[in-house]
């Protein structure tokens, strides 16, 4: 089954890292994305620039709006995701505790579904 794993840090926490502990931290992130980790294959996952760095889009009645940054106000941001295969939950979690970021924030576990032209689920 293809997970995603959304990686969620605070920006003011990842601030407060030292270059030193900012630069180990992404060098652990890019050893980790080169790492076979059990079963699980890696489908692919980048790191995300700070929110700042965001816009929002929306389309209401054909208007299109856009909106510099996040749309939500969260404690924590998104920063990265890592799309794998797993066998079951129980692995995609596994592989998730492994995830460097882990140690400073939240890794959300969702499964992928597909989508169809007919029958799709909610």
């Amino acid at each position: 089954m293809k997970y995603a794993c959304l990686v969620y840090l605070e920006e003011s926490k990842i601030n407060a890292l030292s270059q030193s502990e900012w630069d180990g931290l992404n060098n652990e992130c890019m050893a980790f994305g080169e790492t076979r980790a059990g079963n699980v294959e890696r489908l692919g996952g980048e790191a995300l620039a700070p929110t700042h760095t965001a816009t929002t889009v929306r389309v209401r009645n054909g208007k299109v709006t856009a909106v510099d940054g996040p749309f939500a106000e969260t404690k924590e941001q998104l920063a990265g995701f890592y799309a794998i295969e797993a066998k079951d939950l129980d692995e995609a979690i596994e592989f998730a505790s492994k995830i460097p970021p882990a140690r400073y924030g939240t890794i959300e576990v969702r499964p992928m579904r597909t989508l169809m032209e007919k029958g799709n689920t909610r």
